[in-house]
Order: structure tokens, then C-alpha cells, then sequence
């Protein structure tokens, strides 16, 4: 038997969900009849409906024949609703909201063939008011539905046809709108037909297909596309860097997840996509950047076949990538990666790409290139020089080929960590433009050192051109190794430093104004270097040389055999050096030719001892050496016929210790010793010294010269003095000191049988009378070997050269040796004798033509006086003249010059 408690609760509960039917049944019927008005009457839409079943205990609703409006479609306040819902099934809906709150709200919703248009209300302003979020819906499925999204506006947002679509946790606010994700939910499955999506004034974005299966999204003919010209664009935003046009022709992805503002998918498989950028030359400033304010989360992605152009703001192409594939694992675009030097972060990525272009100053193609974290390489680079004032490239290689070991940035700073770099078959042209001078800058994002453990360069023709003189390499090899970019602010930043490095070449050439410069073959290290058949060759005759300078100034012709070096040198740190322990130059030939027909050099000219010590770095050669080598100077003069020579034949030369004063620890003291043949002839020795440390710059120099025909300096006297000479200088020594101011000493010299002959400049043909009273003067044996002379007094002219300071010294010897050897004077005592003769011969001939004018005066007086005497005889009166007739007569005719 139950107990009453019992009974009663059942009563209870019966009568319970009796009412609950009763209430259940009543409000469907209220609802079928009275809630149309009531919604009406109550909130901004006009709803009605075929059927509707609304379950009151659960919130379930279920409606057919749905038709939604809104009273008012001018309210930009809320949400507008306009079209029709097939079918209708809400799950836990909101009553509540919906009545009291004005709010739509449920867990689930299903829309079957839904024709809906939907305009999103007017943005509150922040300061004025609280976003709402009029529409709530946790899951949503859509069938079948014909979807548009108008602003407040009323220009078309979104838009979508044939939608199939599953939700969860579906969310279209305002905010989300701003954000420039119309949507955002947590899962998805969607299918449909010609999306689109204009989330600007800008752009438009169209979709013709989207479909997925099991997660898996496939998406056709994906079109961003600008609705306003390139020109319109730069217009109406002036202060925008570009605009945009992308489209892909079909694309592949995975488990995308749109939440708040991050976006996530896996394997995106992108084919054929192109982007085309619009460049328009504004460049906004780090303030004025606007942060992104979504992140990007993409597990894989794939790119192939994919096409990039970038255009200047002629909409001339600035970068053209005709084919591209690009594989990235894990790639990330956040806020904290954003501010990295390389705004994305990733595990691993494979680059490769076909037909590139880029023309910045310098038009750059690539055939092909790929690259990964780990190395790289590019095939067949071509490089063509534009009208740019800055470096011009002209050239072509077949591969630079690359291998890292670290490439990261930490703390927005790039550790690069290279293990070696190959350029293969570099051919062309570099052509320095003009060198603007740069402020000193420190370098940022760095982290120092960058390291290059290895480059080598092959089989590679360069030419690098400056100030119009090209330096050319032909065959070059070379090898680095170790180079390190480290910092120094003092220079722009950064400084280089080599452990070590080699170098091959032939057939190197080197232009300047005047000179052409060959050298065979070219082998260089850190520690040896060796040249041979060096050449540096005139590109003028002497006549254009002459014209071409202002001033007077030396041609040269050289040809070297070999030249070689050891020691250690440093020629790409900071800290430059060169530390030699031998150089030797083998078998030179070297011509110098001066001549004083162009005006003085003005310019004072320091001695050997200043000039190394004004070079900038450390400089130490322990032993120089000049072998089996021959030097000619040749000088000519506006008054000479043609020039003068002298050579310097099986010159062989020592120096020890040359150096520049700035390297601690070695000595400065610099010896020359200087063995040769003087005009083919003679032997001379010079021993030469100076102190590249001493700031007065003193020197010595000694020297004997033997045996010197004086008819082997004809060659130089001649045409530049119209002066030959004979005899033997049997010895002569010198022992000179001196300084910037001048120079002294002794002097010594042995003569035997010289005499001289002066020539007629034109014919060349020796002036007897000249040269006889000339050589009267010239002491032509010394006998016994005399003793030396003191030279003093010399003063240095400090625009000429050491060596014109030198042979003043020798000079003045000269001249308190031989007794009137000085040619001018003995010219200038010559030209005065003649010039006496000359007169003595013109008074004998006036003398002669007074003799032959009284001859003539006598025979006619004769003549008168036989005629006076004949009259005589006929007439006795006449006086008669006997004598005194021929005393009359020079009487007459005497004059002063007579006299």
C-alpha cells in the first residue's frame, strides 16, 4: 500500500505537467496567433512564418515558411534583416533576450535555404557608447542559403550563394568587422558559390568555389582585386606605401580557425598564385606604421608555380618572379615576431624560383635560384647597368652557390654564421659612379661577428673601373678565408678582418690616363706573392705626353721580368700592414723621360725619407733587391735636338730596412747599395742612407764612378748641350751629406787627355775656332790623382727633385776641379774672342777699301798732272808743281778708322 506522501507527489507532479502542457499548448497557440504583432510591436523586425513549434521547457523552436523585414530599413542602429528562411530550427533560444533584452541568442542554429539580407548597424563610437552584439549564436548550420552582408552603408560586405555551411561558436560583431574579419569561429564546414568580400574602399575579394571534405578546404579562383585605378589610388591616398592585386586559381588547406583576431590553417596548398604590388613611393616613418593587430598561424604552406610583380610608381617593374615554389614548415606571424628584423618566425623552408628580374639602379635576372635554412644557389646571374649616378654592374656568372651554419635573429638582432660561399664564372663590367661622401652611422640589428668561414671565387673575367681607369682580371681564382664583419663604429659601423687569403690571375691589365699596365701572371697570398712579365707602357707618344700636362712631369716605360715577395702583410683588417722579409725585382727595364718644355711643377717635392714616412700604415721591408736590371733617363730642353741619355745597365740594387717609421720594433735607419754600368761603360757603386724616423730628413750619399770615356757621354751632351768631348775620366768620388736645405761634402776626380768640341746646333759639325780657344781653358790631365774638393754652399731648389739637388753637388765638384771647365763661361769667353776677330776683320776690310779708293784718287791725280805739265810746256807762265803730289793726296784721304 503506497504511502500518502507518495500519492500526493504524483498528484502533484501530474497536475504539474498538465499545466506545463496546458501552458506549452497555450503558448504555441499564442504564438502561432499574437507573436508576429508582438514582435511587431516590440523590436525592430516584421516576422512571419507558415508553422512554428516552440518547446517552452527546452527553448526549442521550430518554424517554416519564414519571411523577416525590417519596420524601419532606414535605422542604422541595428542589425537589418531582409528575406526568407525555408526552414528554422533554433535550439535553447533566448526568450527571455529576446523579449526583455532585445538580444538573439541560442545555442544552435539551423537555417535551411535562408535568402537573407543582412545590414550590419552603424559602429558606436568608443568614446560614446559599448559595442553590443546583437546576434549570439554558439553553432550555426546553413543549408543551401543565399547570404548577403551589407554595411550600414548599404554597400555590399559579404556575399554568398549555395552555402552549405557548420559553425561552431559562430560570431559576427562589429568588432570583428574592424578587425577585417567579417567572422570568427572555432570549427567550420562550409561549402559554397561566389563569395564575396569588400572590406574597404580599396579592395574586393571573390571566391568562385569553396567546398571541404572531412576538414579539408578547397578554394577556386581566389581574387583580390583593386576597385579604383593605381593613379586614383595614389590620389586618394597619398600616404599609403602600395596597393595590392592577388589572385590564386585554386587553393588547398586544412583546419582553419578563425578566433578573435588569429588566424590558423594547416597545409595550405597555394597553386599558380600571383601578386602583383603597387608601389607609390611614400615611406611611412616608425611612428607613423600601424601595429597589426592579427597573428597568422600556418602549420605547412606550399606555394608553386607562383608569379610576383612588384611595380615602381611609373608602373615600370621594380621585381618579376615568373615562377616560384616555396614550401614553409610551422610558419608564425605574431605581434612579438613582428617586431623581429624579419617579421615571421618558422622551423624550416625551401625557396625556389625561375625567371627573376629586378631593377633598383641595376637591372638584375636570375634563370634559377633556390634556397633553404641550411644554403642556397643562384644559376646564371645577369647584371646590366641603368643611367644611375651609383655603381653600374655589367657582367654575367654562372653560379653562386652558399652553405650556412647559423641563420637566426635573436633580440631583433641577425647571428649569421656562414660555412663557405662559391661564385663561379663572375664575367663583366663594374663601374664606380660617383662617391658621395657618408656620415658616420652605427650599425643596428646586428650581432657581431659575421662570419664567412670560406669564398672562393673561379674561372672568373672582372673588370672594376674608377675615375675612368679600369683594373681588369682575366682568369682569377681567388680564396678567403675567415673573413669576419666586426664592429667599429669609427668607420661607419663595421670593419673587415681576414685570417687568410690567395689569389691567381693572368693577364691582368690596368688603365690610368697615361699608362697601360700588364702583368702576366699574378699569384698572391697572405705570405708570398709573385708577379711576372709586368709591363707599364705608354698609351701617348711623347709629343701628346708633352701636351697633355701642365707641368713638368715624368713618362715612364717599364717591363719587369718577375717580381717576388715574402713576408706577411695584412691588406683587408683595420688594422692594415705590410711586414716583408725580401722583395725582389728581376731584370727590369725602365725608361724615364722628362722634358722642360711644359712650365716648372711648383709644387715642393719632399726626399725619399718623408715620403715613406707619410704612407698611413706600417710599413717594413727588411731586403729590397733590383736585379740584373736597366735605367735610362732621357731629358729634353726647348733649345736641345732631341733629348739627352744617360743609362744605367746591369743595375743591381740592395736596400735594407725600408719602411714607413710606423712599425714598433724594426729598425728605420735605410740602406741603399747601387751596383751598375754608367753609360754601358763605367762602373759606378753609390752607398746611400737616410732615417725615415729622423724629421729632419738628413741623408748621406757616397759613390765612385771608373773609367769613364767621355765619348760615351756624348749621347746626353750632345743633343741637349751641342757640345762632344774626348778623353778618359779616369775616377771620380764623391762623398756627399745633406738635408731638405741642401748638400755637401767631397769631391774627387781623375782626368786624362779631355778636350771638347762645340757643334753648330742645326749641322752638328764641329766650329773649329770655337772649340780651339775653348779647350785652351780646360785643364785636360790632373797627373797624379789629385786631392779633394770641398763642396759647400749648395742650395736646394724645393720643386726639384733629390736628384737635381744631387747633380748640383757633383756639379760644383766639377767645376773647383777642372779649372774653367765651366762650359758657360768658357762658351760665354769664346763667343767674346770671336766676337774681337770679327771686329779686327771688318776694319781690315774697310782698311782695304780706303787703299783701293786712294788708288784709285792717285791714278786720277797722275793723270791731271801729266795733262798740267804738257800745259806747262805750251805756256811758260804757268808755276810748275815738282814734289809733295803724293803727300797731298793721303793727306786728303785720311779718317779716323784709318787712324
Amino acid at each position: 500500500m503506497k504511502k500518502p506522501w507518495v500519492k500526493k507527489l504524483l498528484i502533484g507532479l501530474g497536475i504539474l505537467f498538465g499545466i506545463v502542457l496546458i501552458a506549452n499548448f497555450g503558448l504555441n497557440i499564442w504564438l502561432k496567433t499574437q507573436l508576429p504583432d508582438y514582435i511587431k510591436k516590440n523590436t525592430e523586425y516584421k516576422v512571419s512564418y507558415q508553422s512554428l513549434d516552440v518547446d517552452l521547457g527546452t527553448g526549442n523552436i521550430f518554424a517554416t515558411g519564414i519571411t523577416v523585414n525590417n519596420k524601419n530599413p532606414n535605422n542604422t542602429e541595428v542589425i537589418g534583416l531582409q528575406g526568407t528562411i525555408d526552414t528554422l530550427k533554433i535550439s535553447r533560444f533566448g526568450i527571455y533576450d529576446a523579449l526583455f533584452n532585445k538580444t538573439i541568442s541560442s545555442s544552435d542554429l539551423l537555417l535551411s535555404k535562408p535568402n537573407l539580407n543582412i545590414i550590419l548597424a552603424k559602429p558606436k563610437d568608443q568614446k560614446t557608447g559599448k559595442k553590443t552584439n546583437p546576434v549570439n549564436f554558439e553553432n550555426i548550420r546553413i543549408n543551401k542559403g543565399t547570404i548577403t552582408v551589407f554595411k550600414y552603408t548599404k554597400q555590399k560586405f559579404v556575399g554568398v550563394n549555395e552555402l552549405d555551411l557548420f559553425v561552431e561558436n559562430l560570431q559576427m560583431t562589429e568588432e570583428s568587422v574592424e578587425n577585417k574579419l567579417p567572422v570568427v569561429f572555432d570549427r567550420y564546414s562550409i561549402r559554397g558559390k561566389d563569395f564575396f568580400f569588400q572590406p574597404d574602399d580599396i579592395y574586393t575579394l571573390k571566391i568562385d568555389n569553396i567546398t571541404t571534405t572531412n576538414g579539408q578546404m578547397s578554394v577556386e579562383n581566389f581574387q583580390l582585386t583593386p576597385i579604383i585605378t593605381f593613379e586614383q589610388f595614389k590620389k586618394l591616398y597619398p600616404q599609403k606605401p602600395q596597393m595590392i592585386q592577388f589572385s590564386i586559381p585554386k587553393m588547398n588547406f586544412k583546419d582553419i580557425v578563425l578566433k578573435k583576431n588569429k588566424v590558423s590553417l594547416a597545409n595550405a596548398d597555394f597553386q599558380s598564385p600571383f601578386l602583383k604590388v603597387y608601389k607609390t613611393g611614400f615611406v611611412a616613418s616608425k611612428k607613423t606604421e600601424k601595429k597589426r593587430n592579427f597573428e597568422l598561424n600556418l602549420e605547412d604552406i606550399k606555394l608553386s608555380n607562383a608569379k610576383i610583380q612588384i611595380v615602381k610608381p611609373n608602373e615600370t617593374d621594380l621585381f618579376y618572379a615568373e615562377d616560384l615554389s616555396v614550401n614553409v614548415n610551422k610558419l608564425e606571424f605574431t605581434k612579438e615576431s613582428s617586431q623581429e628584423v624579419i617579421p615571421v618566425l618558422y622551423k624550416d623552408f625551401k625557396i625556389a624560383g625561375k625567371g627573376i628580374y629586378y631593377n633598383d639602379q641595376q637591372d638584375v635576372s636570375i634563370e634559377n635560384f633556390s634556397l633553404n635554412p641550411k644554403g642556397g644557389q643562384i644559376r646564371n646571374i645577369v647584371a646590366k647597368p641603368t643611367n644611375s649616378p651609383k655603381m653600374a654592374m655589367d657582367f654575367k656568372t654562372n653560379l653562386i652557390q652558399f652553405a650556412i651554419n647559423d641563420f637566426k635573429f635573436v633580440d631583433k638582432k641577425l647571428n649569421l654564421d656562414v660555412k663557405d660561399v662559391l661564385i663561379d664564372g663572375l664575367n663583366g663590367k663594374i663601374t664606380e659612379g660617383k662617391v658621395i661622401a657618408k656620415k658616420k652611422t652605427t650599425v643596428e640589428g646586428i650581432q657581431f661577428p659575421i662570419v664567412v668561414r670560406k669564398i672562393s671565387l673561379k674561372n672568373s673575367n672582372i673588370t672594376y673601373e674608377s675615375k675612368k681607369q679600369p683594373l681588369t682580371f682575366n682568369d682569377l681564382n681567388a680564396t678567403v678565408n675567415q673573413l669576419e664583419l666586426v664592429e667599429n663604429n669609427a668607420k661607419n659601423g663595421m670593419a673587415v678582418k681576414v685570417k687568410d687569403y690567395a689569389l691567381t690571375t693572368k693577364n691582368f691589365v690596368y688603365k690610368t690616363e697615361f699608362y697601360k699596365m700588364n702583368v702576366g701572371a699574378l699569384a698572391l697570398n697572405k705570405n708570398k706573392i709573385e708577379i711576372n712579365q709586368f709591363a707599364m707602357i705608354p698609351l701617348v707618344s711623347r709629343a701628346q705626353f708633352i701636351r697633355m700636362i701642365p707641368v713638368e712631369r715624368d713618362l715612364y716605360d717599364i717591363k719587369v721580368n718577375q717580381i717576388s715577395a715574402l713576408g706577411n702583410w695584412d691588406l683587408f683588417s683595420e688594422n692594415k700592414s705590410i711586414n716583408a722579409t725580401n722583395v725582389t725585382i728581376n731584370s727590369a727595364n725602365a725608361n724615364i723621360f722628362r722634358s722642360k718644355i711644359p712650365a716648372d711643377d711648383p709644387k715642393i717635392k719632399p726626399l725619399y725619407s718623408r715620403m715613406l714616412r707619410s704612407i698611413k700604415i706600417p710599413m717594413y721591408v727588411a731586403n729590397l733587391q733590383l736585379k740584373n736590371s736597366l735605367l735610362e733617363y732621357e731629358e729634353d730642353t726647348p733649345k736641345s735636338d732631341g733629348p739627352g741619355k744617360l743609362t744605367f745597365s746591369n743595375f743591381n740594387m740592395n736596400v735594407k730596412n725600408l719602411n714607413s717609421a710606423k712599425m714598433k720594433g724594426k729598425p728605420t735607419n735605410v740602406q741603399i747599395d747601387i751596383n751598375c754600368m754608367f753609360m754601358k761603360s763605367s762602373p759606378l757603386s753609390v752607398n746611400w742612407g737616410f732615417n725615415t724616423a729622423d724629421q729632419s730628413d738628413h741623408f748621406t750619399i757616397a759613390g765612385n764612378l771608373d773609367n769613364i770615356p767621355a765619348t760615351a757621354l756624348n749621347s746626353f751632351v750632345v743633343p741637349y748641350m751641342s757640345i762632344s768631348a774626348t778623353g778618359t775620366i779616369q775616377q771620380m768620388l764623391f762623398n756627399f751629406k745633406g738635408n731638405p736645405k741642401g748638400i755637401g761634402g767631397t769631391f774627387n776626380i781623375k782626368h786624362k787627355d779631355l778636350k771638347i768640341s762645340i757643334l753648330d746646333k742645326k749641322s752638328k759639325e764641329k766650329k773649329r775656332l770655337l772649340s780651339a780657344v775653348a779647350n785652351v781653358f780646360i785643364k785636360s790631365d790632373s797627373g797624379k790623382f789629385p786631392e779633394s774638393v770641398v763642396v759647400e754652399g749648395v742650395e736646394r731648389d724645393p720643386t726639384k727633385s733629390f736628384f737635381n739637388m744631387f747633380w748640383k753637388g757633383v756639379e760644383d765638384g766639377l767645376k773647383k776641379t777642372l779649372v774653367g771647365i765651366n762650359v758657360d763661361k768658357t762658351k760665354k769667353t769664346v763667343e767674346g774672342a770671336v766676337k774681337t776677330v770679327q771686329e779686327v776683320k771688318s776694319s781690315v776690310k774697310e782698311v782695304k777699301k780706303s787703299v783701293r779708293q786712294a788708288k784709285k784718287d792717285v791714278s786720277k791725280e797722275m793723270s791731271t798732272s801729266k795733262s798740267n805739265v804738257s800745259e806747262q810746256k805750251n805756256d811758260p807762265e804757268k808755276p810748275k808743281e815738282k814734289k809733295g803730289l803724293f803727300k797731298k793726296v793721303f793727306k786728303k784721304k785720311e779718317t779716323p778708322e784709318t787712324e
